[in-house]
């Protein structure tokens, strides 16, 4: 297999400013039209072209500083133009239609790129039971009311960091969790991630962290470390090597965090600025292989079949109903992360 390379900034990332090309089918402000193509050239489908990802002021008052650029490896069967950007307006639509349009798009930090196999989208304030954001801002979900094409990363459970893409306008409060996917790059890091973590904590201490700890905000390093060892799920090969199949490297939304080195740190940097975490077109899915169903663990919201993942791959996280927990309460219903 040939390989491709992308070069990465490694500093924290400028928030991308304007209206360039909204996603197609949809209407935007500034002239665009609805296939997705702007006045002024940009390219299709919210795709940024390699060179077109203009800087501009930052976020939450997260200020950039220049770092020195990574290169990773892709796989060079992608198909041309896989490499490219998504745009800020490729997320500046509802959660449920991004959600499946971002299958088989490839999310990259540092040496890992991820192809994302399985998503789930949450609605707005007071539309979606299930969302974070349905009894309004908090402190803790405020990066879901910025801009679209932030990470929004949370700590949920007092074990797992979970990472979701902001959609919509500023102040809508909606978001893409990203639940599942197949590492294409990087996995030597990746599962050096996942063994280096699992082997921290064992999973039966981990199953005593009281699921109350899942709202705060002041976590710290300890509760990484809990949450990496309880994605790790880590197999003993006989003679005592510890071995993680490739398909479960990123199967599941905690896992794929600790792949990819996603925490609390990153939460609200912009994935469509010139960052160390840049969501790439990939190849999208063929829609006639896109399944969706309910969402995985929740509870309020349940009928609601805005989960979505590629037909027959094996990266696909098992689906696992609602189970009422016994002590503690999260900040609104929260998605089963396992």
């Amino acid at each position: 297999m040939g390989e491709r390379k992308l070069t990465m900034p490694s500093g924290p990332v400028p928030r991308e400013t304007g209206s360039r090309t909204p996603a197609s089918g949809l209407s935007m402000p500034g002239g665009a039209t609805r296939d997705g193509v702007a006045p002024d050239g940009a390219a299709p489908d919210g795709v940024a072209p390699d060179s077109a990802v203009p800087p501009g002021p930052v976020l939450h008052g997260r200020h950039s500083a220049p770092g020195d650029a990574r290169e990773i490896v892709l796989p060079g069967d992608l198909a041309p133009g896989a490499g490219t950007a998504l745009l800020r307006e490729f997320f500046d639509r509802p959660s449920h239609l991004v959600a499946p349009d971002l299958l088989g798009r490839v999310i990259v930090h540092g040496p890992v790129a991820v192809r994302l196999t399985e998503v789930e989208a949450y609605g707005g304030p007071g539309k979606d039971p299930a969302s974070h954001t349905y009894r309004g801002q908090t402190l803790r979900n405020a990066v879901m009311f910025g801009h679209p094409g932030h990470l929004y990363v949370y700590f949920t459970y007092g074990m797992h960091f979970c990472a979701n893409l902001v959609c919509l306008p500023e102040g809508s409060g909606s978001a893409v969790l990203l639940r599942a996917g197949e590492v294409i790059a990087g996995a030597d890091s990746a599962r050096s991630r996942r063994l280096s973590t699992g082997a921290s904590r064992s999973r039966s201490s981990v199953s005593e962290v009281s699921a109350a700890s899942a709202v705060s905000d002041s976590s710290g390093a300890d509760g990484a470390d809990v949450g990496r060892a309880e994605a790790g799920e880590i197999r003993t090969r006989s003679g005592g090597r510890r071995s993680i199949p490739d398909r479960d490297l990123a199967r599941g939304p905690a896992r794929l965090a600790v792949s990819l080195d996603l925490e609390r740190r990153h939460n609200g940097l912009d994935c469509c600025a010139d960052g160390p975490i840049r969501v790439l077109s990939g190849v999208p899915v063929d829609p006639a292989l896109i399944r969706t169903g309910p969402r995985t663990g929740v509870s309020a919201g349940a009928e609601t079949p805005w989960r979505f993942w590629i037909d027959g791959d094996p990266t696909v996280s098992p689906y696992r109903p609602h189970v009422p927990r016994r002590r503690g309460r999260t900040e609104g219903p929260q998605p089963d992360v396992r």
